[in-house]
């Protein structure tokens, strides 16, 4: 009789994941569906689960679109992603390893002050920025893109929160080796902070990817723009290319999923070693 239940339970457990993995996947089959169709497709009156006939040629009439530099688009939002996400896990880690194992008095007033422009909201300071980006003519330069995003509140913190629990003793063989904090920080607290590192290198590169207030101001020029803004230029006052719209959407999100699943068993794995509940 518990064996017969036991089996229900898993039935059942396994009749919902399916259900939730289906609701899950919808928003992609849509991009995908919507993206290879025709515009008399997408806004037929009658839905149905497949268009009438694949339109392969999107893909290349989306690349191949004169008004919207997709590729470089593409090619933008990598380049300032991935520099972005290297340029954060150097400082805040740095950042977060001298607040939490470099003796000194004012570290927690200092660690304090890091966490208070946490609770600044992000338009407070968009205009000042805009104006220092601008007065050093770094618009539409991936200067500008990525130098005023660089230092992160949160990933500072997570460091210093994952810092703080490191073992002391590898520390200490360090010092007793001579390696003074510099090497004891890149030649034994990185090899064994990976956890972390992946953790928070893949939220920041989420994030930088999916950015679109601060490159739509800084990228003015149409060869600076990133995936997000080159999206936007598919919808106009004059005309919504919608194939155009959800075959780009859907492209975009390659690299993140790419990501995500490379990377998907260290973020929970970081979080944890991090102490934050």
């Amino acid at each position: 009789m518990e064996d017969a239940v036991v089996r229900v339970g898993r039935a059942l457990r396994l009749v919902l994941l399916i259900a939730l993995a289906l609701l899950f996947l919808i928003p992609f089959y849509l991009l995908v569906r919507n993206g290879l169709s025709s515009e008399q497709d997408i806004t037929a009156p009658e839905w149905t689960f497949f268009p009438s006939k694949v339109r392969w040629g999107n893909v290349r009439e989306l690349f191949d679109d004169t008004s919207v530099p997709f590729a470089r688009s593409l090619l933008n939002s990598a380049l300032i992603a991935v520099a972005t996400t290297l340029g954060t896990l150097l400082l805040a880690s740095l950042a977060g390893y001298g607040l939490a194992r470099i003796p000194y008095r004012h570290a927690n007033k200092v660690f304090y002050a890091v966490l208070g422009t946490l609770m600044v909201p992000a338009t407070v300071t968009f205009v000042p920025s805009f104006v220092l980006v601008s007065s050093l003519g770094w618009i539409s330069t991936y200067r500008g893109l990525i130098v005023p995003t660089l230092f992160s509140a949160f990933a500072c913190f997570v460091f210093r929160q994952y810092f703080l629990g490191f073992p002391t003793e590898l520390q200490d063989a360090a010092q007793v080796d001579g390696l003074g904090h510099w090497r004891t920080y890149w030649l034994i607290v990185v090899p064994n902070a990976r956890p972390v590192f992946a953790a928070v290198g893949t939220i920041v590169f989420i994030g930088a990817w999916n950015s679109f207030l601060w490159p739509l101001v800084i990228g003015q020029d149409r060869d600076a723009w990133t995936v997000q803004v080159a999206l936007s230029s598919f919808t106009t006052s004059q005309v919504v290319r919608l194939h155009e719209l959800f075959l780009a959407a859907a492209v975009s999100i390659l690299p993140l999923l790419v990501v995500f699943l490379c990377f998907q068993r260290w973020i929970t794995a970081g979080v944890e070693r991090s102490g934050i509940d």
